[in-house]
């Protein structure tokens, strides 16, 4: 295959245990608070003392700066929306709606900083075969051009439901392509026989509740999700290596190269179009939401509580 070399039937199916598997977690964390807490904060804590020292250590496929900086950067973003979801004093604070745009653009400029790097790699280099090149530099600059486009973080707000989900309207569906790409193609990179999982199953398993089940609250059901994944093969690194699940990337440089130039053509479009509103609206990309005409943003920011701790917060930074 393009992608990938053969796909047995057990990893065909397998696929859609992990994506039904974190679609299920997903929605078990945004019910119950207890279950978050549980999962975000002391497995977490059990799993450091217990397990990930010696599954994910040196010559692990996971035993990278990497994998170690990723797994807790995507806890830290589950711990943090949680206090700003279920904690008002938390959320009125002034600067509470600057964590959810930092903590995203951290975690891309992670991955960017790990694309750059492999470029100059070749062979198997901690227990991963890597094909480094040029796409990987197409692909870093992909990923620098969706973390500067990120915007209207002014306008996020907690739903009034048992829910508490942290939605931002500003968060457009076509950024989150460009984001799916560009993180796709990270993962096809940088981790290549990780990413029949990790790339395709992973990402869509937080696009699938963004657009059809909480819009809107896109960048919580990546962190949720990521956190699952990363735990889950920080603690079980084989299943993805060496179990009977495992599917391994084709190393195909043309297959690089193509998933790369997708992913930047992607990214350079969401920019050129932001840039455009930004232009033509008269916006502040660092002050205020620039997709306010799309039915898509309006759909969700009518139910933007008003009063509110975020959402004054909110009001008042997207009118200034």
């Amino acid at each position: 295959m393009f992608l990938f070399d053969s796909i047995p039937w057990q990893a065909a199916v397998m696929w859609f245990v992990v994506l039904a598997a974190l679609v299920g977690l997903n929605e078990l964390v945004r019910w119950s608070k207890a279950a978050a807490i549980g999962i975000f904060i002391v497995l977490p804590v059990l799993l450091t003392i217990f397990v990930w020292p010696h599954t994910a250590g040196a010559g692990s496929s996971t035993g990278t700066w990497f994998h170690w900086v990723k797994v807790y950067s995507a806890l830290a973003g589950c711990i943090g929306f949680m206090l700003i979801r279920y904690n008002p004093r938390i959320a009125a604070m002034k600067y509470a709606l600057l964590f959810p745009p930092a903590i995203l653009g951290l975690n891309i400029l992670e991955a960017v900083i790990r694309d750059f790097q492999v470029s100059g790699m070749h062979g198997m280099v901690d227990g991963v075969f890597m094909v480094g090149g040029s796409w990987n530099i197409m692909n870093g600059v992909a990923g620098i051009l969706n973390l500067l486009t990120i915007c209207g973080w002014a306008g996020i707000y907690i739903t009034r439901d048992r829910f508490k989900d942290m939605v931002w309207p500003d968060m457009m569906w076509f950024w989150i392509i460009a984001y799916d790409l560009w993180n796709f193609a990270y993962v096809y990179n940088c981790v290549g026989d990780h990413a029949f999982y990790a790339g395709a199953a992973l990402l869509i398993s937080c696009t699938i509740p963004a657009f059809f089940l909480r819009k809107g609250a896109w960048l919580q059901h990546r962190a949720h999700t990521l956190a699952f994944w990363m735990m889950f093969t920080m603690a079980v690194p084989t299943f993805v290596s060496d179990s009977a699940f495992a599917v391994d990337s084709s190393h195909n440089p043309t297959a690089l190269f193509v998933v790369s130039l997708v992913s930047l053509l992607a990214n350079v479009a969401v920019a050129v179009y932001q840039v455009k509103v930004i232009v033509t609206r008269r916006r502040n990309p660092l002050r205020d939401e620039l997709f306010t005409d799309h039915r898509s943003y309006q759909e969700l920011a009518k139910d933007r509580p008003a009063p509110g701790p975020v959402a004054a917060t909110a009001g008042s930074a997207a009118t200034a």
